[in-house]
């Protein structure tokens, strides 16, 4: 488990230090007025000191085994107040764990916890000073970073065992969220990424496979997929609505729809509202899961058509961040109130139960074995038959 703990705030200023400003001069009727003046960067961050850790637990009694500071020192860059330095899921191979802190760095380490090898990967702006929330991906010995921003963007494969760089590929994006996924289909492998354009990468050398523009506002849910397709999409907005598309396995070059078309060469169809939002969609059965950000609303998509199966609302639901997960045919999910929403997969929604954690969440399960962690604000549960 990956953390970032303030250990020095920023000094703020006193009350009486901060004068008020002036009042704006009397405007004159029918006088264009010009723009407020702009207010001051607050760069007050760069004095914060913070430590990153990584911790390892005892899956079976929740005992800690061993903690490593990684870093200790200033943040590299600005973060959303709902956001913290250390959101990135750490990954391992069963020889080596990585873990990667957006802007303050990645760290290998071995299962008991000696650092192995670190790397700066830079620093850069993100979209209104956000932060970061792309984890690493891990597959044969190499380790793949997403790294979108408003300055840089690209994407790395670093080797595993020692962190020198295999090969780096710029993309043409701003900041997204999405964590890459390793595709396995029927025909061949791919590394495949999302942003405006979803991207796929030869994951041995970066070389692109095809490319699809997309729709939507944020680029933060991550694909899903079978042997047969994959299924992209970016999170709507006031503005934009989150269109889903399902890709065909084996194609190459640019498949983006001609004339705002829905099919292509490459593209079995799109779904114009298909309610994507900020949790990854669930493929189970045939059957595609989605849950939106907020308002408690469940869509379930035919995989294969993408007609809508049924669209339902549940009520007093909180805000959705975490990602579906499916558990003896039955579909779950919970919002940032720690409270569990269960209910029967299928073509009929029914829905089944309701639990509650006594937290804040806004991570996705991590399943292991017949156990589920849940990572809270204050808390890690771990929950077993």
């Amino acid at each position: 488990m990956t953390s970032a703990f303030l250990e020095k705030a920023a000094p703020r200023a006193k009350p009486q230090e901060q004068p008020a400003p002036p009042p704006p001069p009397a405007a004159t009727p029918g006088t264009p007025q010009g723009p407020r003046p702009q207010e001051p960067e607050d760069n007050s961050y760069k004095e914060e000191v913070y430590r990153w850790e990584l911790t390892c637990f005892d899956l079976k009694t929740g005992k800690e085994l061993w903690k490593q500071v990684a870093r200790k020192g200033n943040p590299g860059s600005k973060k959303h107040a709902m956001n913290n330095y250390a959101c990135e899921t750490p990954v391992t191979d069963g020889e080596r764990v990585y873990a990667y802190f957006g802007m303050n760095g990645v760290y290998c380490y071995d299962l008991g916890g000696k650092l192995l090898w670190q790397k700066d990967l830079g620093v850069f702006n993100t979209l209104n000073g956000w932060g970061t929330g792309s984890s690493p991906v891990v597959y044969q010995g190499n380790l793949y970073i997403q790294v979108d921003n408003e300055e840089n963007s690209f994407i790395v494969a670093l080797d595993a065992a020692t962190g020198n760089e295999k090969w780096k590929v710029k993309r043409d994006e701003k900041t997204n969220y999405s964590t890459p996924v390793i595709w396995k289909n029927k025909l061949k492998t791919e590394l495949v990424t999302t942003g405006g354009i979803v991207r796929s990468y030869d994951p041995a050398t970066g070389n692109l496979n095809w490319q699809l523009k997309m729709a939507g506002k944020m680029a933060i849910p991550s694909p899903v997929f079978d042997t047969d397709h994959i299924y992209v999409g970016n999170a709507g907005g006031p503005d934009a609505k989150g269109m889903l598309y399902s890709v065909k396995a084996g194609v190459t070059g640019d498949i983006t729809p001609a004339d705002s078309g829905l099919v292509s060469s490459g593209v079995e169809w799109t779904v114009k509202n298909s309610g994507i939002a900020n949790p990854t969609p669930l493929l189970y059965k045939g059957l595609l899961y989605i849950v939106a950000s907020r308002g408690g609303e469940v869509t379930c998509l035919n995989a294969a058509t993408g007609e809508q199966v049924y669209r339902q609302k549940l009520e007093n639901v909180g805000a959705c961040w975490a990602s579906p997960w499916v558990s003896n045919d039955q579909i779950c999910f919970y919002d940032e109130k720690g409270v569990t929403q269960v209910f029967q997969a299928g073509k009929e929604f029914k829905l089944l139960s309701t639990n509650k954690l006594n937290d804040k969440f806004w991570s996705s399960v991590a399943i292991v074995d017949d156990s589920y962690l849940f990572r809270g604000v204050k808390k890690l549960f771990c929950v077993k038959k």
